[in-house]
């Protein structure tokens, strides 16, 4: 990893803060991106490596692509794609939930990873060589109650990474996925909108991954051997099951 060039989006917290800090002391150079400038400044000031910021919304296709477009030549050589940003927005069932948390949910966790993706393409092709990793869910892989349209945009992500990888396969681009079970985050705070006593529950007798170590499962997918692609990788807590089955302790 060292001197390779690693783009992270929603590094600014969680997943993303510690996939940086993990590829940091493999002396990767790391492209910071996020919406909160000044999150990604702490973070970089943290690390003992080259890093750059980025700041932008996925969401936003026009501003994806000109973020990536303003990179320095030096820069825009980018080995590996770590596609992090993404968010749950409410736990209702289809006739009660908010079409704005649809659209939030849609638009970050499948479009905004898509106009990612495509932004950084044309480099990798260029080159013939890179690796995108893309981050998804146990909710890709299930569907659980009141998790509809979450599950449905997970679904996607683990479609896309699929058909990515086909079309990729020609180009000597590896594409892989990791799908964490419940990871310690600020992730349900997002969901329930600041409810923090309902976020904590979620985590309760469960010993749910930290991000540490689902960035530990990231830095080892992008470590293999150029011959490997880690092309799915699951991660779960112990004493979680599946998607909704979990062992708490009382």
């Amino acid at each position: 990893m060292k001197d390779k060039i690693i783009l992270i989006t929603g590094a600014s917290s969680g997943i993303g803060w510690a996939t940086a800090e993990a590829f940091s002391t493999k002396g990767a150079q790391l492209i910071l991106c996020g919406r909160r400038k000044e999150k990604l400044e702490v973070l970089a000031g943290k690390l003992d490596v080259k890093t750059t910021i980025l700041t932008f919304d996925v969401r936003d296709k026009k501003a994806v692509f000109d973020a990536i477009e303003s990179l320095p030549e030096n820069w825009k050589k980018i080995d590996v794609l770590i596609n992090n940003a993404g968010n749950a927005h409410g736990l209702d069932p289809v006739q009660t939930a908010k079409l704005e948390d649809w659209d939030a949910m849609i638009d970050g966790n499948v479009k905004g990873l898509m106009y990612v993706t495509k932004a950084l393409l044309p480099n990798m092709l260029s080159a013939k060589k890179g690796h995108i990793i893309n981050i998804g869910s146990i909710a890709g892989k299930e569907v659980y109650p009141n998790g509809s349209v979450y599950c449905s945009s997970k679904f996607a992500v683990d479609a896309f990474t699929q058909g990515l990888r086909i079309d990729l396969n020609s180009e000597g681009i590896r594409v892989g996925a990791v799908h964490p079970g419940l990871v310690d985050t600020e992730f349900s705070k997002v969901r329930f909108k600041g409810d923090l006593q309902r976020a904590k529950k979620v985590y309760q007798g469960i010993d749910a991954l930290s991000a540490a170590d689902v960035a530990d499962a990231i830095l080892y997918m992008a470590s293999a051997p150029e011959k490997v692609n880690v092309a799915d990788l699951v991660l779960l807590p112990t004493r979680q099951a599946n998607a909704y089955v979990s062992n708490r302790e009382k």
